[in-house]
């Protein structure tokens, strides 16, 4: 279960962005997928963790950019059209994150 858990995980950060940008952005897709790849830089927070990676701990309200406070003001970058990629980004990464906690109950 752990295999089927890290491979879902891992589509879902780099595979799923891919197809999200190909499927709504066609035009610019691969520029967006890039973007939508860079937004895993909100992983930098768990830098801040002791110790930084825990296999059976959930990302979300646990780490600063993953917590709720931080969701809500992806969802507000939804709103400027010149954030609105990366807002997607951001909480397709959050709906990943929150998704592989549901794993680990």
């Amino acid at each position: 279960m752990d295999i089927l858990r890290f491979i879902t995980h891992y589509l879902m950060h780099f595979i799923v962005p891919g197809i999200i940008a190909y499927l709504f952005f066609r035009s610019n897709w691969k520029k967006v997928w890039f973007i939508f790849i860079l937004t895993m830089l909100v992983d930098l927070d768990h830098l801040l963790a002791t110790p930084i990676f825990e296999a059976e701990r959930c990302s979300i309200n646990f780490h600063p950019l993953h917590s709720y406070y931080a969701i809500s003001i992806y969802f507000l970058l939804l709103i400027p059209s010149k954030t609105r990629v990366i807002a997607i980004g951001l909480l397709f990464h959050m709906l990943t994150d929150f998704t592989d906690c549901f794993w680990i109950q």
